[in-house]
């Protein structure tokens, strides 16, 4: 027997003698992908009766006609997107979209930095200042909403009284076609400020200390730390809370339900709740499946984008 068939010959007897062990260690990762699965089952039928299967029945929808109880009457193909798009209060709705955003987001993210900035210390005043400013995450849209409802109330809001003090006529906040969008906007803006200012403080103290000693024994300022220092490093928070901010302006609906709905003269009229009138009001479910569809590509695109573009200037450790 030659060298060659003497090694062959070695080499599947290995192979045969190791083949158990090979199974059981193929029946042990068998096992421990199964256990996953199995934990993870909960959360795949939460997310597949509350995600994807509503996803997948407006894409139904959306090619349909519905009569007034809801039921599908005709198949529609492409129209309802069709009339979607040629629709000019559509266009209108995204306008009121987009302008609601470029109020409440660079604010919010702008106004929370600063605060965190300003409170990132450890004494007892400063920590009770933390609290306060958190407490707007622990308050309910609709709670909220009540709450500047009655500040924005034209005879015995707190706002008007305050413009009284200094003779300023009243201001019709919520019926004013001028005011109403702003008024919105400013309520938006302290309500979601109390996530915001949490994430952004939460990047502030992971920021060693060792950085700032340094830059105080080179003689650097408030200022100068803050910017060479703190917001290059809490950059990658700042890209979180943009985007989650975004995502959430133009999925706005609570607090213009309550306060406004959608009025005066259509200027607080966002696209959720256009989507909210024409499915719930009007009872036509494909067009608002449509309409939830161009929503739901509208926001895909901006993440991109922002994934895109933005991430560049972030500073990753």
């Amino acid at each position: 027997m030659s060298q060659a068939e003497k090694e062959l010959l070695l080499t599947r007897l290995h192979a045969r003698s190791g083949s158990p062990r090979l199974q059981s260690l193929h029946l042990l990762r068998w096992k421990e992908n199964m256990w996953g699965y199995l934990f993870l089952l909960p959360s795949i039928i939460i997310f597949g009766l509350f995600l994807f299967y509503p996803m997948l029945q407006s894409v139904y929808l959306s090619l349909h006609l519905t009569n007034p109880r809801g039921k599908i009457a005709a198949f529609a193909g492409l129209d309802n997107f069709t009339e979607l798009l040629t629709s000019a209060r559509f266009y209108e709705s995204l306008k009121v979209t987009g302008l609601f955003a470029l109020y409440t987001v660079p604010t919010v993210v702008v106004w929370s930095l600063l605060l965190a900035a300003l409170t990132n210390r450890n004494t007892k005043a400063m920590r009770l200042m933390q609290l306060v400013f958190s407490l707007p995450v622990a308050l309910s849209v609709g709670t909220s909403s009540v709450i500047w409802s009655m500040m924005f109330h034209p005879s015995t809001g707190m706002f008007n009284y305050l413009l009284s003090l200094v003779s300023i006529d009243p201001v019709q906040w919520l019926t004013d076609p001028h005011w109403a969008l702003p008024s919105i906007s400013l309520m938006t803006v302290w309500m979601n400020a109390g996530f915001v200012y949490i994430v952004l403080l939460s990047g502030m103290k992971g920021i060693p200390a060792d950085l700032y000693e340094c830059a105080r024994l080179d003689g650097a300022g408030a200022l100068v730390t803050f910017w060479r220092i703190t917001l290059p490093l809490v950059s990658p928070t700042i890209f979180f809370v943009s985007i989650v901010s975004v995502i959430n302006a133009l999925q706005s609906f609570g607090q213009i339900h309550i306060l406004t709905k959608g009025g005066p003269m259509h200027t607080t009229d966002v696209v959720v709740y256009s989507i909210y009138q024409e499915a719930f009001t009007n009872f036509r479910f494909g067009t608002g499946s449509a309409q939830a569809l161009v929503l739901f590509a509208i926001i895909l695109v901006l993440t991109l984008l922002q994934f895109r573009f933005v991430e560049r200037k972030v500073h990753y450790q």
